[in-house]
């Protein structure tokens, strides 16, 4: 394939080369999934405000800010649901993302929430697998 690099040229990838988000796309892609989930939420919209969550935790997890900032945001959203598994499940995985992070093992395509193992891989969606193939510069 072909994409346009830095300046306008192109660079010429092979047709089977892996190609990820970079840093800068990742956060975009956080902000609009963050805007999305408070839509959501001022509409009482509770499975829809967590789906968005869930999607940007997915793309969060490889930046080690950006996935506890990810369980930072389900834990206050657990706390106004009053739902006190939701928000022991969340100070839970703060302290894991971080421990995670750091080992470089982290569950590819976890959604974050307390409802699943926060150990347990799972099916990345095919829009957010360009996020989760890797980070480059």
């Amino acid at each position: 394939g072909v994409r346009t690099g830095s300046g306008g040229a192109f660079n010429a990838e092979p047709d089977n080369a892996v190609v990820t988000a970079n840093r800068a796309e990742r956060i975009a892609f956080l902000s609009g999934e963050y805007a999305a989930y408070r839509v959501a939420k001022g509409r009482g919209e509770t499975a829809k405000a967590w789906h968005h969550l869930e999607r940007a935790h997915i793309v969060a997890q490889p930046l080690a800010i950006e996935h506890l900032r990810s369980h930072a945001i389900m834990l206050r959203y657990a706390i106004n649901l009053r739902d006190p598994r939701e928000a022991g499940g969340q100070m839970l995985r703060f302290g894991l993302a971080l421990i995670g992070n750091l080992v470089g093992q982290l569950p590819a395509g976890n959604t974050g929430r307390a409802r699943i193992s926060a150990f347990s891989p799972m099916t990345v969606p095919p829009d957010l697998e360009i996020f989760v193939q890797g980070v480059r510069p």
